[in-house]
């Protein structure tokens, strides 16, 4: 039924997914004028790549191998809040970058609390620069990821499993080998995959935490190259390879990328009759409250330091505050103007490169598409007046992706039940969008919004190329602060931007759902 859906979506999809096309092929456009076909790449390069390579590996390892016994321990137990906790480990998903990594400071760097502590008892400190801190950056951006999806792997195993298991009285190591093993070969190597595919084109972390020959990313050494050098060649041979990786690590990640279900059950709910007290309930209650803290404490950091560094903020954060705010609303309204037709042209099954196209913001990094965007702009006008409205337009192309995640199957079950209603009452355009579509994806548009909303709130990407003083947002703002060691303006800067960053998630979701049908 939804091949013959057309009607209702209309040619908005194809024209849609042709805007993005463009707006990536102008973006190797201008990488291609400046790329010198004879340079090769030099010890700096290889550099970046072996370190690129290297911190995404342990990221993604280390990640999903914290993340195996906290969404293990999560699963077999049942206690008050664990709800809330499990809510909250999508918290720092939407988490601006550079807030998370002041919090990271507060805790672990050279005087955070850890540090301290250790310096009380006479251990040797610990320090967060360089390889040690980006890996942990990202650990605490991706652990929440890999347990949110091994845990829905644990409970997609049917309740009849683990009755059958009590019943024949096994063993938690002879459950683990025949129901937790099999989950685990499935679902492991999708989950590393795709957290190493984003740390590939991580910026914000390597900026704040990186630096130096030994520990400069390629995303890294194309702002260098961009911003202190103005080596415009450089900058676009580094692009290049930065697309090579992540679009081959993108591929790789979407042919692993497990369908988590992996057999029916009768619909009961998953109790683990493994699940015994004694030394289990204590290891279980021990790898939840390390979880725990390791995620939690950064951002109590961070409203502590945020509450007292308020009055310390100089006046001119709250106009870059605006800024960030009008980026936000811009890339909410681009993402949807884009999102929303792509999903009706993929839910008709007619475009099968539909869906690709909207992956490009796993494999083009924000820093490529801006650098292109940038030498094609320079010699007809100043890009720096462009820097807000590129920004909003990247964030909406990198936020494409989990739109489309989220809009499609909702989407394609509207075209398909209301296919031979709308073509009988000659509906189609946009009065099938405006009663037909909209009012059925409201849940979803608005939590699309509100993800979109949060995560261009907090970006620091593309804005750190074009902006002067003046066009600057908060996260850039916030970083200019960290530089010039104003620790208690900085740290309440970012409690403004987790707080609206927080707010526009709240806000558009809350509306989204607001009498939305069931």
């Amino acid at each position: 039924m939804a091949q013959r859906a057309q009607p209702i979506v209309g040619t908005t999809g194809i024209a849609a997914g042709g805007f993005v096309v463009v707006a990536v092929l102008l973006s190797f456009l201008g990488i291609g004028l400046r790329a010198e076909v004879g340079r090769g790449i030099g010890p700096a390069e290889w550099a970046a790549i072996r370190f690129t390579l290297l911190q995404a590996a342990l990221s993604a390892l280390i990640s999903v191998a914290c993340a195996i016994p906290l969404a293990r321990a999560l699963a077999r137990r049942r206690f008050m809040g664990r709800g809330v906790l499990i809510t909250l480990l999508g918290a720092p998903f939407i988490l601006p970058v550079i807030v998370a990594v002041l919090g990271l400071l507060t805790v672990f760097g050279r005087t955070g609390w850890v540090n301290t502590a250790f310096e009380a008892i006479g251990l040797p400190t610990l320090s967060i620069y360089g390889l040690h801190g980006v890996v942990l950056a990202h650990v605490f951006f991706n652990l929440p990821l890999a347990t949110r999806l091994l845990l829905q792997g644990w409970q997609s195993i049917p309740a009849e499993r683990f009755r059958l298991a009590a019943q024949l009285n096994l063993p938690p190591r002879m459950v683990c080998r025949t129901l937790e093993m099999p989950l685990l070969v499935q679902v492991v190597p999708g989950a590393a995959a795709l957290i190493f595919v984003i740390c590939l084109t991580s910026f914000a972390v390597a900026l704040t935490l990186g630096g130096g020959p030994r520990a400069t990313t390629i995303e890294l050494a194309i702002y260098q190259a961009f911003r202190f050098d103005f080596d415009l060649a450089r900058a676009a041979l580094l692009s290049f390879i930065q697309l090579f990786l992540a679009g081959s690590a993108a591929l790789v990640a979407l042919w692993v990328i497990p369908n988590i279900p992996l057999s029916a059950g009768l619909d009961r709910a998953v109790r683990r009759w493994d699940a015994r007290g004694g030394l289990q309930s204590a290891i279980d209650a021990c790898v939840i409250a390390l979880g725990s803290a390791f995620l939690l404490l950064p951002l109590f950091a961070i409203t502590l330091a945020g509450v007292q560094g308020l009055p310390q903020m100089p006046i001119g954060v709250w106009k870059t505050a605006g800024n960030s705010l009008g980026v936000a609303m811009l890339s909410i309204a681009l993402l949807l103007a884009i999102a929303l037709p792509m999903a009706g042209w993929i839910s008709t099954r007619r475009a099968g490169g539909a869906e690709a196209i909207g992956l490009i913001g796993l494999s083009a990094s924000p820093l490529m598409i801006g650098t292109g965007w940038f030498i094609l702009i320079n010699p007809i006008a100043d890009p720096v007046p462009l820097a807000l409205p590129v920004t909003a337009l990247i964030n909406a192309l990198m936020a494409l992706p989990f739109a489309l995640r989220i809009l499609v199957p909702p989407m394609r079950d509207v075209l398909t039940t209301y296919d031979r209603l709308s073509r009988s009452l000659g509906l189609n355009g946009w009065p099938a969008w405006r009663w037909l579509v909209l009012p059925r994806l409201r849940a979803q548009i608005g939590f699309t919004a509100g993800l979109t909303g949060a995560l261009s709130v907090g970006d620091l990407g593309v804005i750190a190329l074009f902006a002067d003083p003046d066009r600057a947002t908060l996260p850039l703002q916030m970083y200019r602060l960290m530089g010039a060691y104003r620790t208690e303006a900085a740290a309440g800067a970012a409690l403004l931007l987790l707080v609206m960053a927080l707010a526009l998630f709240w806000i558009f979701d809350k509306a989204g759902r607001w009498h939305a049908e069931a």
